[in-house]
């Protein structure tokens, strides 16, 4: 587990950079991971995706399935791995501050 600081208070994460509190989410902290998966600007269209994963994490308790997001968003599979070079689960759940996904390796 790895402790960051991000806007004054200190934020667990696994040992694969996942949240371990997705409650303490935020955007800023969204465009920090961000940086760290090396995605310059957070788009208009990587919000919707973000927004779409918190939503049903909220309502669900888990990350929706690619389809249901790429359905929701209007964004194409092949946009979503050009928006998260590392992918659905590993990058845009990442930066949606959820736990690693079941099935996430």
């Amino acid at each position: 587990m790895a402790t960051k600081e991000i806007e004054y208070k200190s934020l667990d994460f696994d040992g694969d950079g996942f949240m371990i509190n997705p409650t303490e989410w935020n955007e800023e902290v969204a465009r920090l991971i961000a940086q760290e998966d090396d995605i310059k600007e957070m788009t208009d269209k990587h919000w919707d995706v973000v927004n779409i994963i918190r939503k049903n994490w909220e309502e669900k308790g888990m990350a929706p399935m690619v389809r249901t997001i790429c359905q929701e968003t209007g964004v194409r599979l092949r946009e979503i791995y050009e928006l998260f070079p590392l992918g659905p689960a590993r990058g845009a759940c990442r930066v949606a501050g959820l736990p690693k996904p079941d099935g996430c390796v």
